[in-house]
């Protein structure tokens, strides 16, 4: 279009959010699809948590490269080079004709998604540094969100009408077909100027030079942070993985199961939005204490709530399973200089993200010897215990 470019913030966190929507939706519409490709290749619990892990815990492996990368070439290019790889992914997904096939495509598709994260953070957190940083951060992880109630009811449709191989190729279509589009609008519309002003955030595809190490003047708070949100992402990762089984347990049709998902990142949209606010007025550590605790109750709650009564336990699950992200991602920018903001995302990511993969695997293999009753009372247990960890390091994060 004559006269638009895409280098002003606004458009930019845009260009930011409407990427994480798509994003966040190939990841998410994984979840429904799980039990449809369990029944059609025979897989056992601990495959379909190894499947996962695969596809989550790849996408955490190339972050901090990712990051690294993104400081000296076009950061909107690798955005969209990162979600095309991803549909592309999903698209051979729909082909796989054993467990390890799908492994192996699994593993391979994820590594996509190691770009996203980090490198959107950066790119908002630099343009809107200041008292708008904790707003645009949050505005950028609530457009994921969308994401993530969009694709059930996308893959729904899709496998109601042609079963979970067509979920996958519906999912596929949508990164591919937008990643290209996103390539040939934004990428090109926010070419990286050669040098940036001293002090000055980018305002092009390009993040400003950084100097040597990573970062990080205050190792300690940054450590404890990460670990915070490690445990946090590992229960989100287990319980996401294996609801879906306890709700076809439960006698809830495909139909149902989808709109349980939709109804329950529907939730945890709203969690991200709110529990920002929420952390401003009675601080972050006060906010993570309450937000772990109904976790892990609303976890016994979706558990002992019987039939399609369970829907109403995962209201205050979905809220909360996602409302901590957003005040631990926000956190991060304060930690990091600016011009290592895709590096210490990328760090950050990279941890988080490795535990909620490994927490599939780790649950699946409870599940197959003891149930899905007792693998929902662990994770109530160990969520619970973020509480001690969260309190011990409360003045090393003061911040937080």
């Amino acid at each position: 279009m004559v006269g638009w470019t895409w280098t002003t913030p606004q458009r930019q966190l845009s260009a930011c959010a409407a990427m994480h929507v798509v994003n966040d939706a190939l990841f998410a519409g994984v979840y429904p699809l799980l039990p449809f490709l369990a029944v059609d290749l025979g897989l056992t619990y601990a495959q379909v948590g190894l499947v996962k892990t695969a596809f989550s815990g790849s996408s955490s492996l190339f972050q901090v490269p990712a990051g690294i990368v993104a400081e000296r070439f076009s950061e909107h290019a690798l955005l969209a080079l990162g979600t095309g790889w991803v549909g592309a992914g999903l698209l051979a997904m729909a082909m796989a004709t054993g467990f390890g096939p799908l492994l192996a495509i699994t593993l391979l598709a994820g590594l996509g998604g190691s770009v996203q994260h980090p490198v959107a953070s950066s790119v908002v957190s630099r343009l809107f540094a200041g008292r708008r940083g904790g707003t645009a951060i949050g505005t950028l992880m609530f457009a994921g969100d969308v994401g993530t109630v969009l694709a059930p009811v996308l893959v729904g449709g899709a496998t109601f009408v042609g079963g979970g191989r067509a979920g996958c190729v519906t999912l596929g279509a949508l990164g591919a077909g937008f990643a290209l589009l996103y390539l040939l609008v934004v990428a090109r519309g926010a070419a990286a100027p050669q040098s940036w002003p001293a002090g000055k955030g980018a305002v092009g595809g390009r993040a400003p030079p950084a100097g040597g190490g990573w970062g990080i003047p205050r190792p300690a708070p940054f450590a404890a942070l990460t670990a915070i949100g490690m445990l946090d992402s590992a229960a989100r990762g287990a319980a996401l993985t294996f609801l879906p089984f306890l709700l076809q347990a439960k006698g809830l049709a495909p139909p149902m199961l989808s709109a349980a998902f939709a109804l329950l990142f529907g939730a945890g949209a709203a969690g991200k939005f709110f529990c920002g606010p929420l952390s401003d007025r009675y601080g972050s550590v006060a906010t993570i204490v309450v937000t772990e605790l109904v976790t892990a109750a609303a976890l016994l709650g979706a558990l002992a709530t019987p039939g399609a009564w369970v829907l109403m336990a995962l209201l205050p699950l979905g809220f909360v399973l996602n409302g901590t992200s957003s005040v631990l991602y926000a956190a991060v920018a304060g930690l990091v200089d600016v011009g290592k903001r895709a590096r210490g995302y990328g760090l950050y990511y990279t941890c988080s993200l490795m535990a909620s993969a490994l927490a599939p695997l780790l649950y699946g293999l409870l599940a197959d010897r003891a149930g899905l009753a007792v693998t929902f009372a662990a994770m109530a247990a160990v969520t619970a215990l973020i509480v001690p960890l969260t309190l011990v390091v409360r003045r090393a994060i003061p911040r937080v």
